[in-house]
């Protein structure tokens, strides 16, 4: 099984005798293209936001990653500009024939999102 990328994820356990581990494998060959492809997408959009707030001078700071969300730190003025930046830097990771959404949300902290 391969990502849009072409990043593999081998599944030995497909020829498995195991009717279980068989079931499994299978599950896993059937997600392993778009959970791995979103993957590639998501790392790809942290690198290149990374390297946007450093070329910008900005003083907000990527701090989170948790599956395809990412949480930042940024002072009141900046806001506005990592909103737009990271919406959209996520939204070209990958040149894809579906539109990606990205959705933004700010808060004081965390629980406020």
């Amino acid at each position: 099984m391969s990502t849009l990328l072409g990043r593999r994820r081998y599944l030995p356990d497909l020829a498995s005798g195991n009717l279980v581990a068989r079931n499994a494998a299978e599950r896993m060959a059937m997600n392993a293209p778009v959970q791995g492809t979103a993957s590639d997408m998501i790392k790809i959009a942290m690198v290149r936001v990374q390297a946007a707030l450093v070329a910008r001078g900005l003083r907000a700071r990527m701090l989170l990653q948790v599956h395809d969300e990412l949480l930042f730190e940024a002072p009141p003025d900046e806001v506005g500009a990592v909103e737009a930046l990271a919406r959209e830097i996520m939204a070209s990771a990958l040149p894809l024939k579906v539109p990606v959404v990205v959705d933004v949300k700010t808060g004081g902290d965390w629980a406020e999102v």
